[in-house]
């Protein structure tokens, strides 16, 4: 649950924060969708601890390679219904028939890749929280701490940075599969290790503590 990938045009994206009807400013990327803004409000940036809710923003990041992220928020229930709610100990034990009936399910994404791609992460995450537990493990990049920019214009904002880079080919040397550097910076936005809330947004104020 990202930073919208497939961007709007460079003009738009150089904006400030947006003006919304109830009187509060907001990241631009919402525009005035109910559930980005709901989404933007409640979830993005906020830091998020859980090991098994990290392992299910970073699998969804890896269904959205390619899509927009509106596309994987509306289809999120259908996912956890999917996916058994994302218990990686459940989705480990996937074999070629449930991959089969996903395959046939038109409330997620059916990319045999990403679907086999999910079952591998679901394999490495369960190593990795035996060894470290997952959430340490990740948090272990940002010293536990998010970390804070200061961007006033989304055009500021990158799209991967050398510790994304670090962070993606850590995760692909462990087995987790659809994590390049894009794809885990924007996972880090959205789980809060990263604070890209522009400055005038409103959340702003609201992260950066767990």
């Amino acid at each position: 649950m990202t930073l919208p990938r497939e961007r709007p045009q460079p003009k738009s994206w150089g904006e400030a924060v947006m003006s919304h009807p109830d009187g509060r400013a907001r990241c631009p990327w919402t525009g005035q969708d109910p559930l980005y803004v709901a989404y933007h409000d409640n979830e993005w940036g906020k830091p998020e601890r859980d090991g098994r809710a990290l392992f299910e923003k970073l699998v969804l990041d890896g269904f959205q390679a390619g899509l927009s992220w509106i596309t994987i928020l509306r289809k999120r229930d259908a996912f956890r219904d999917a996916f058994d709610n994302f218990d990686p100990q459940r989705i480990a034990s996937f074999d070629h028939r449930r991959v089969e009936k996903l395959m046939r399910n038109d409330g997620i994404v059916r990319n045999r890749a990403k679907i086999e791609g999910a079952i591998l992460s679901a394999r490495a995450w369960i190593e990795v929280e035996k060894a470290v537990g997952f959430s340490n493990y990740l948090w272990e990049f940002v010293d536990n701490e998010p970390i804070v920019n200061a961007f006033r214009r989304m055009s500021e904002t990158p799209t991967q940075t050398p510790l994304s880079v670090m962070m993606a080919n850590d995760l692909k040397t462990r087995g987790f599969r659809f994590c390049g550097p894009t794809i885990v910076y924007a996972f880090m936005q959205a789980v809060g290790m990263v604070d890209d809330h522009l400055v005038d947004c409103h959340c702003r104020s609201k992260v950066g503590g767990p």
